[in-house]
């Protein structure tokens, strides 16, 4: 058997370190993209919840702006009433 020429046996070697920093690497981006994932369902869940209370805000806003038109409505109509009374 024929000894490999050293410039082989180098290409060998560089190629080996190669596929190992490449390993590495995938690995250090899947732990910063599981990262990042775990990130953005948080977010995502922060910005549900500050929807869901302003739907709430607009719902009780809402409510109020209804009730002091209703009573406005019976302040006006306990006015109109009151100028037709005998007393």
């Amino acid at each position: 058997m024929k000894i490999p020429p050293q410039s082989f046996l180098i290409f060998k070697e560089e190629l080996r370190k190669e596929r190992l920093e490449k390993e590495r690497l995938k690995a250090e981006y899947e732990n910063k993209i599981s990262n990042l994932a775990e990130e953005l369902s948080f977010l995502k869940e922060q910005i549900n919840s500050q929807q869901d209370m302003i739907k709430r805000t607009i719902d009780y806003a809402v409510r109020l702006e209804i009730d002091l038109n209703q009573l406005n409505s019976k302040v006006d109509d306990d006015k109109k009433n009151s100028k037709r009374s005998y007393h």
